[in-house]
């Protein structure tokens, strides 16, 4: 029931995943919150740190980056991006307020990615719906990491990045040719 005041939740859809056939490492977010549908992009809100930790993780500034290249850096490291909610109702941006989630089929999906070595769940949304997907895949490590959310504010930044340097291992080194 709605309080007086209230708009009821609408239906988000996530985008489509950001994947090649050299993706080893896939990182699965939720579903994008406001900012990021507005502007489709990943990650958009300036709040959000994703792009900062991922920085860190490459070794590469991606923020200064157009979008577009900032996948494509992505995926020639061989990282993937996609989200583990297909749509959802949701009034706002947070994970909280998710109601009636349509999953994707992660299982087929990953499938499809002959490379793959690692599943990354950023957020305790996304590795709650992702490992139940998934299953039992002692092939992938799965690894949670904390939320890059700005509105998850209990872990600071450092922390973090200490824990997002876990991905490091299974990104592809930059070449020395250059890209």
């Amino acid at each position: 029931m709605l309080r007086p005041g209230q708009m009821p939740a609408r239906r988000k859809a996530a985008f489509p995943p950001s994947v090649d056939e050299g993706t080893r490492l896939l990182i699965l977010g939720s579903l994008p919150g406001d900012a990021s549908i507005k502007q489709g992009e990943y990650y958009a809100h300036r709040g959000n740190a994703f792009w900062a930790l991922m920085s860190e993780v490459l070794g590469e500034d991606l923020r200064g980056l157009p979008y577009a290249m900032r996948l494509k850096r992505l995926r020639a490291r061989g990282v993937g991006l996609w989200d583990v909610i297909e749509s959802a109702d949701r009034e706002g941006s947070l994970d909280s307020a998710i109601r009636g989630a349509e999953l994707r089929d992660l299982g087929a999906f990953v499938a499809r990615l002959p490379k793959l070595e690692a599943i990354a769940f950023n957020g305790k949304t996304a590795a709650q719906h992702g490992r139940r997907q998934i299953g039992g895949r002692p092939d992938l490590h799965l690894i949670d990491l904390p939320s890059s959310s700005g509105a998850f504010a209990s872990m600071s930044r450092e922390g973090k990045r200490s824990a997002w340097m876990a991905l490091a291992p299974y990104v592809i080194l930059p070449s020395t040719s250059g890209c």
